[in-house]
């Protein structure tokens, strides 16, 4: 009796769910007001970190901004304060390095306050083959792309549970859904990113603590230049993003509790095919439909996005 009963539970939820997603598709959703929110960025010293600081900054947010970068996280500074920040608050942090992530993070605490929205950006990539990346590389892009989020979900999440209120954001990729030819590291660090947000999202929701949202967001390549010299197969099925617009949309997610982003529109697609198609067939879609083409052009060095 309790297996029926779960099943059908597990049916009217899975039809109310997409019942409310087809009622979002023409009901825009309601924002929410983030003016005053502790707003933490990683890597916000260039690219789409930089680019969230001045959008969040509009809506008078206090913004903590993280790179190991020093005059990178200054110019972010000085535009995010044009842009509207209540406060900017700048801290040099190598995110790879645990006993750093902690010691900055009671720096942050002490002098600015609870974080309430922690934006999970920093991120790098090698672009070497498996067998060609060397292993200080490889444990440098987990570390960055994967365990720094442990790090910072452990160091600024007691806060939120306290008080049921606050926002992850996890900035992943698409190398997040679908397996890239020449990239495994980089997929591997990013699959593990989409999986921990993902079952730390679950476990909030399971002990109550639904004031705090989680968004995922997984894009294909952006033109920050941490992809540089990299071409896609298919420019009308998945152009190259534009930097400004997915740092819009990132923020449009976070003001109406989007749990996954994807970018472009068509890797929800791409990513469904995926999962329903056999596996060899799904595995030459994300080489050659859904994936990324990195061709001999990428400069192979390692990028900090």
């Amino acid at each position: 009796m309790n297996f029926f009963l779960e099943s059908i539970q597990v049916l009217f939820l899975s039809l109310w769910y997409n019942i409310e997603s087809l009622i979002h598709l023409l009901v825009p959703r309601k924002k929410k007001n983030i003016a005053g929110e502790v707003v933490l960025i990683t890597g916000a010293g260039s690219g789409i970190g930089r680019l969230m600081a001045q959008e969040f900054a509009a809506h008078g947010t206090v913004l903590v901004l993280w790179d190991i970068n020093q005059e990178g996280i200054k110019e972010t500074s000085r535009l995010a304060k044009n842009g509207g920040a209540s406060r900017v608050h700048c801290f040099v942090c190598d995110c790879s390095n645990k006993n750093e992530v902690y010691r900055v993070a009671d720096q942050v605490k002490r002098e600015v306050g609870d974080v309430s929205i922690l934006v999970n950006n920093a991120g790098i990539v090698t672009g070497k083959k498996f067998m060609d990346a060397p292993d200080s590389l490889i444990e440098k892009t987990m570390e960055v792309n994967t365990m720094a989020h442990f790090w910072t979900y452990k160091a600024f999440l007691p806060a939120m549970i306290a008080n049921n209120h606050g926002h992850l954001v996890s900035i992943a990729s698409s190398a997040g859904l679908i397996g890239v030819n020449g990239l495994a590291d980089y997929c591997a660090s990013k699959f593990a990113a989409v999986g921990f947000a993902e079952s730390v999202g679950l476990e909030l929701l399971a002990t109550g603590k639904d004031g705090i949202k989680t968004t995922i967001v997984c894009p294909y390549f952006i033109n920050t230049g941490m992809f540089d010299g990299c071409h896609t197969k298919w420019p009308r099925l998945l152009p190259i993003l534009n930097a400004e617009k997915v740092a819009k949309k990132i923020i449009h997610a976070v003001l109406t509790d989007q749990v996954y982003l994807l970018l472009p529109k068509s890797m929800y697609f791409i990513a469904a095919l995926k999962n329903i198609l056999p596996m060899k067939l799904g595995i030459l879609l994300g080489q050659y439909l859904g994936a990324f083409n990195l061709m001999d052009t990428f400069r192979g060095r390692s990028k900090k996005q």
